[in-house]
C-alpha cells in the first residue's frame, strides 16, 4: 500500500479500449442533460427564490467589477469565502451590470460539473455503466433543499460538491498510479483542499478521509516532489484565508464554531431528532418543500443500515487479497458480483479505500450535524449542512445494487443452483435491495415534483418585488430602511440605485453586512420604509401612518412608507 509510482496494478498504464457509447451511454447523457435542463427551466422562473444573502454575494461580485473592493469573507463575518463572487464578476463584467441569472451561471455550471464527476467516480469506484446511470439520475433529481444547496448563490454550497467529489476522483488516480501529470494531479488535489478550507469547512470531513487514502498508498511518493506540489498547491488554495487571519489575527475557526450553534443551547432530544431524522431526509433530497412527510422520513431510518453495510463491505474488500489487485484488469466491468469491482485499471483496494473513506466521511458529516445546537434549533434550514453527503451517495448504494443485480440476473437465468436453504435468503435479500433502490428513486422523483410546483408562485412572487424596485425608483427613492431579508435584496436588485439601512420588526436599527449602505441611510434628509404586506414592521409602520408621520404607497404583497 505504500509503494511508490513504479509500483502499478497490472494494464494500468495501458489505454483503455474505446467502447461505444450504447444504449446506457446514451441514457446517461439524456439524463446528464436532463438534470441541467431542469435547473435551467428553474432559473428562468426565478427558481429557488433569493433572498438577501444571495444577494449579498451578488453585492460583492459587483463591487469587485467596479474595483471598490476584493472581500475575503461574506460580508459581515469572517468565515465563508466569497468565491461565488469571484467566479460571478466576470459574468457581470460581459452582460454589462448584475442579475440573479448572471449570479446563477456559475452555479449552474459547478452542478454540471459535480454530475459529470459524481459519474466519473461511480465508474471508477464501481465499473459499472449501469450502476453509473443510477447515481446520475438520482442526482439529476433535485427537491427544494437540493436545488437551493446548488443554485443560491448564498456562500460555499454549490462549490462543495463539485471540489468534494474531485478530490476522490484525484485520489483514486493517484493511490492508484496512474500515469501521466502526475504533479499536475497532486497539485490540483492540494489546490482544492485549501481552496475548500476558505471557501467552507463543511467538506473537510471528505478532504481529510480522500487525503489518508493517499497518505496510506502514497506515502512514500508524498516525500518527494508530489508532497512539495500537493503543500505548495494548498497554501495557494487557502492563501485568502491565511492572508487574512495573518494580517487581522483572527482566528476564523472561532466564527464557524460560533454559526453552528456553538454558543446556542439546545437539547439533545431536540438535536437527535434534527440531526438523525429530520436532518439526513432533507439534506438528501427526500422531502417537499420546507417539511417532511411522515412517510418521507424512511431514509433516514435506512441511512445507519446502508452506511454500515457499505462501510463494512469496503472494509473486506479492502482487506480481502486479490491476485493481481485489479480486478477491471482480469474481468470485464461490472461482471463480478465481488464488491471490490472496480473500472479497469483501477486497483481494487483503491477503489476499496475511497469507498470507505467516503462512508466515513458521511458518518462524520452527519455525526458534527448532530451535535451542534443548529440540529436542533433550525432542523430545517440548517440541514443544508448535510449537503456533501451527496458525495457519499455511490458508495451508499454500491452494496445494494450489487445484490439486486445478482439476484434479478440469477432468477432471470437460473444459474449457479443453489440449496433452498440457501436460495430463500438470497431471494429476500434481492427483494429488500430492489424495494430499497425503487423506493429512492421514486421518493427522490417525488421532491422534486414537488419542488417544480412552487416554480409559478415564485415567478410571481419576483415579478412583485421587480414592481417593488420600478416603483422606488419612478418614485424617486434613494433611501430606503427595511427588514434584513428585504434590504440587500432590493439594493442589489437595483444595482445600489435604492441603498437600505436593516431594521428589525420594530423598526429599531438592526443588523447591516455592510455598514457603508446605512451610514449614507442615516445621513439622507427623509428615507422611506418598506415592509411586506401583513409583516410585523408593517403593523408597527401602520400605527405610525395613522398617527400621520407616513404616506402609503401599496402593490401586490408590498408596502411603501414614505415620509410627509
Amino acid at each position: 500500500m505504500t509503494a511508490g509510482v513504479r509500483e502499478q496494478p497490472r494494464d494500468a498504464g495501458r489505454p483503455l479500449p474505446v467502447a461505444r457509447l450504447g444504449l446506457v451511454g446514451w441514457l446517461t447523457a439524456v439524463v446528464l442533460l436532463a438534470g441541467v435542463g431542469y435547473r435551467l427551466w428553474l432559473l428562468a422562473h426565478t427558481t429557488p427564490p433569493t433572498n438577501s444573502d444571495e444577494a449579498t454575494m451578488g453585492l460583492a461580485a459587483l463591487h469587485i467589477v467596479r474595483g471598490e473592493g476584493f472581500p475575503v469573507w461574506f460580508y459581515g463575518q469572517a468565515y465563508m469565502g466569497t468565491l461565488e463572487a469571484y467566479l460571478a464578476a466576470p459574468v457581470f463584467a460581459l452582460a454589462g451590470g448584475p442579475s440573479l441569472v448572471g449570479l446563477r451561471l456559475p452555479t449552474l455550471a459547478l452542478y454540471a460539473v459535480f454530475l459529470l464527476l459524481a459519474w466519473r467516480l461511480t465508474l471508477r469506484l464501481t465499473g459499472d455503466r449501469w450502476f453509473g446511470l443510477l447515481v446520475v439520475a438520482l442526482l439529476a433529481f433535485g427537491s427544494d433543499r437540493i436545488v437551493k444547496n446548488q443554485l443560491i448563490a448564498g456562500g460555499g454550497y454549490p462549490e462543495m460538491n463539485a471540489a468534494g467529489v474531485a478530490l476522490a476522483v484525484l485520489a483514486v488516480d493517484l493511490a492508484t498510479g496512474r500515469p501521466g501529470r502526475r504533479l499536475a494531479r497532486w497539485a490540483a488535489w492540494g489546490f482544492l483542499a485549501g481552496l475548500m478550507l476558505w471557501v467552507d469547512p463543511l467538506v473537510l470531513p471528505y478532504v481529510l478521509a480522500t487525503g489518508a487514502v493517499l497518505v496510506g498508498f502514497r506515502r512514500r511518493e508524498l516525500w518527494g516532489a508530489a508532497g512539495a506540489a500537493l503543500g505548495a498547491a494548498a497554501v495557494l488554495g487557502a492563501a485568502p484565508l491565511l492572508l487574512h487571519s495573518l494580517l487581522n489575527g483572527r482566528n476564523p475557526l472561532h466564527a464557524v464554531l460560533a454559526a453552528s450553534g456553538a454558543n446556542a443551547t439546545a437539547g439533545w432530544a431536540d438535536r437527535l431528532h434534527g440531526g438523525l431524522l429530520l436532518g439526513p431526509s432533507l439534506g438528501m433530497g427526500f422531502c417537499d418543500p420546507g417539511r417532511c412527510a411522515t412517510w418521507q422520513l424512511w431514509w433516514a431510518l435506512a441511512l445507519p443500515l446502508l452506511l454500515a453495510l457499505a462501510g463494512g463491505t469496503a472494509w473486506w474488500a479492502l482487506r480481502s487479497p486479490t491476485p493481481t489487485d485489479a480486478v477491471g484488469a482480469a474481468e470485464p466491468a461490472g461482471a463480478s458480483g465481488s464488491a471490490g469491482a472496480a473500472e479497469p485499471g483501477v486497483s481494487a483496494r483503491v477503489a476499496a479505500a475511497v469507498r470507505l473513506a467516503l462512508v466515513l466521511a458521511a458518518v462524520a458529516t452527519v455525526g458534527a450535524y448532530t451535535v451542534s445546537s443548529s440540529a436542533g434549533l433550525t432542523p430545517v434550514e440548517s440541514s443544508r449542512y448535510l449537503s456533501c453527503l451527496l458525495i457519499s451517495l455511490p458508495a451508499l448504494l454500491w452494496p445494494v445494487w450489487t445484490v439486486a443485480r445478482d439476484g434479478l440476473r440469477r432468477a432471470a437465468t437460473g444459474r449457479g443452483e443453489v440449496s433452498s436453504t440457501v436460495a430463500r435468503p438470497v431471494a429476500v435479500a434481492t427483494a429488500v435491495a430492489v424495494v430499497v433502490l425503487v423506493a429512492t428513486v421514486g421518493t427522490a422523483a417525488h421532491a422534486t415534483w414537488r419542488a417544480a410546483q412552487t416554480a409559478p408562485a415564485t415567478r410571481a412572487a419576483a415579478a412583485h418585488h421587480s414592481e417593488l424596485v420600478s416603483t422606488l425608483r419612478q418614485l424617486g427613492v434613494r433611501h430606503v430602511r427595511a427588514g434584513y431579508w428585504t434590504c440587500n435584496r432590493l439594493i442589489f436588485a437595483s444595482a445600489e440605485r435604492v441603498l437600505c439601512a436593516v431594521v428589525d420588526d420594530s423598526a429599531r436599527p438592526g443588523f447591516d453586512r455592510y455598514p457603508a449602505y446605512r451610514r449614507e441611510v442615516d445621513a439622507s434628509a427623509a428615507p422611506a420604509w418598506v415592509a411586506p404586506a401583513g409583516s410585523p414592521l408593517a403593523d408597527v409602520l401602520d400605527e405610525r401612518r395613522r398617527a400621520g408621520d407616513l404616506d402609503l404607497v401599496t402593490i401586490d404583497g408590498w408596502r411603501i412608507y414614505l415620509p410627509r
